[in-house]
């Protein structure tokens, strides 16, 4: 089957990652007529999709400005990019350790305004005590969030001569094989509270977690204590946070997420989301997304999704191959393989996977799929949405 599809940018992709779609692709600047969008930070809440669109493909990991929850009951497909921008977040994290611990931005605005000074060299050496820090060789860091971000920060401050202690309860096996082994596992995030000189924190923004960095987790830290947000701004109080600076608990507070409640703030360094904006990272990203969204919308298989399961089954060899989007529920199986026996439709091969209440389910046949057996797998109410791939 020569397919054809047409893709939707909502913001710049990067180029090295577009040009990986061969002349099946069709850019068109219409969203609702798109069969695949790319996106990056532009929120979709508002954008009504088209009867046409099969999937979305974030050129970064989150996913906040996606409805993905809603996407799913329609058969939209959600894909991410885990782990394309790590390096670079990584990279900022680093940095605003040590911004933190020496006040390296401070002395640079010291600089500036004192320019025009002749003797800008000698009054230095006088000004700059007001600028010393500490270094964070042999400081404990607390890393809240052990995934692809936050075990290469781990692995980065035990390079660097620090002490690194690591929570994450969904820790996964692969995960744990890249960490590196003196990074001390904590069974509860308090020990990382309790213990810690610096704080990062690397996870989703969910129910579970927003506002965890609140007054009571604050109120276990130790004195004196940097906190790091490179992750969302939600995961953070930040009135809370300011009521710590102020009181002296808190000595700064890094966070990649301006707002007006920490913009110029005392004790607040806020950077303008430059974490995953370097060049390499927006290549990754964008090398990744569309990888993602060809291997679904030519292959029907699905990898790194946050709304449907991943499911493959290669690349068709045989005659035809079907996707189903349904709803997760007893006895799918047994209504798919009934309507094609019954069409003498001969399965080759099937993978079928859920998520939540969603599943997905893909179907190898010997021979094509008729129009009349599509129709009676779309008939079932489970059903969100049959696609024949070939």
């Amino acid at each position: 089957m020569n397919m054809k599809f047409s893709y939707n940018c909502l913001n710049p992709i990067a180029e090295v990652g577009l040009a990986n779609l061969d002349d099946r692709y069709v850019r068109t600047e219409s969203f609702a007529d798109a069969d695949a969008v790319f996106v990056r930070s532009a929120k979709m809440d508002d954008l009504e999709p088209g009867a046409n669109l099969l999937a979305v493909a974030r050129a970064g990991a989150g996913v906040n400005n996606i409805p993905h929850a809603e996407y799913a009951k329609k058969g939209i497909v959600v894909f991410n990019t885990p782990g394309a921008n790590a390096n670079g977040v990584k990279e900022l994290v680093i940095a605003a350790m040590l911004m933190a611990s020496r006040d390296i931005v401070g002395g640079v605005e010291w600089v500036k305004a004192n320019a025009a000074d002749p003797a800008i060299a000698k009054s230095a050496e006088k000004a700059k005590k007001a600028f010393a820090g500490t270094e964070i060789q042999g400081k404990k860091l607390g890393v809240i969030g052990l995934g692809a971000i936050g075990q290469r920060v781990a692995n980065a401050a035990i390079e660097l001569g620090m002490e690194v202690y690591g929570y994450d309860p969904y820790l996964s096996v692969d995960a744990a094989w890249q960490l590196d082994h003196a990074v001390r596992h904590c069974k509860n995030v308090e020990a990382i509270y309790s213990t810690c000189d610096i704080i990062t924190i690397h996870v989703p923004a969910l129910e579970s977690t927003k506002g965890m960095i609140n007054a009571d987790a604050i109120a276990m830290m130790k004195n004196g204590v940097i906190v790091i947000n490179a992750a969302r701004d939600a995961l953070v109080n930040e009135p809370d946070m300011l009521a710590a600076i102020d009181a002296g608990k808190v000595r700064r507070y890094v966070s990649d997420f301006p707002n007006p409640t920490t913009a110029g703030r005392k004790g607040c360094l806020v950077i303008p989301h430059l974490g995953a904006s370097t060049e390499e990272s927006e290549d990754n990203c964008a090398v990744m997304a569309v990888k993602e969204m060809r291997d679904f919308l030519e292959n029907g298989n699905i990898a790194n999704s946050v709304n449907y399961p991943a499911c493959s089954l290669g690349v068709p060899a045989k005659a035809g191959r079907i996707s189903i989007c349904h709803k997760n529920v007893a006895n799918m199986i047994g209504t798919f393989t009934s309507i094609l026996g019954n069409a003498n439709v001969n399965i080759d091969a099937i993978a079928n996977k859920s998520r939540g209440d969603f599943a997905y389910t893909l179907i190898d046949t010997d021979s094509a799929v008729p129009a009349d057996v599509v129709e009676a797998l779309e008939s079932s109410d489970a059903v969100i949405r049959v696609r024949v791939i070939r």
